[in-house]
């Protein structure tokens, strides 16, 4: 599916890659192998869409941000704010980063976990639930700056699981 953008506010929320399962603790799990394709394959997939970030946040978490190296590697996108409002993993702290951000911002991408990522892209949608499986992107246009970020100012225009 080929993304259209009407408004130049873009907002990216991204579940991160496929984890392996256990570990010592939650924050230090891994991708799994399967995962690691999986971030590489969102790169590839944000690139075609032309979906350059010019601000990305991310959890803590190992898998998170290893889910953006990844992505990344063969772009020349930002690096990474590491935000521990979004390993919390609720709506309201997503709103908080996402609120927090500086206005000259055009495309805000967000790499976190569930149940908040797909959480919040239900809530900006209004209209649909999403399952939002890991590598799962959901993009949004926002017609108004980002403090005011609500379903009435976003609208659902791409959502698709990029695998590798």
């Amino acid at each position: 599916m080929e993304v259209q953008y009407d408004v130049p506010s873009r907002l990216v929320l991204i579940r991160h890659a496929k984890a392996e399962a256990g570990g010592s603790s939650d924050r230090e799990r891994r991708l799994s192998s399967r995962g690691e394709a999986d971030a590489r394959a969102l790169g590839r997939w944000l690139d075609e869409q032309g979906l350059r970030p010019d601000r990305v946040a991310v959890s803590p978490a190992r898998r998170a941000r290893q889910t953006w190296e990844l992505a990344a590697e063969s772009q020349d996108w930002p690096r990474p704010v590491i935000e521990d409002a979004i390993y919390d993993n609720t709506v309201p702290g997503l709103l908080e980063v996402i609120r927090a951000s500086p206005a000259d911002v055009r495309t805000l991408a967000l790499v976190g976990h569930n149940p908040s990522m797909g959480a919040l892209a239900e809530a900006l949608d209004g209209t649909r639930a999403h399952d939002f499986p890991t590598s799962a992107v959901a993009v949004f246009t926002v017609a108004e700056d980002w403090a005011a970020i609500d379903a009435a100012t976003s609208t659902p225009v791409g959502f698709d699981v990029p695998r590798g």
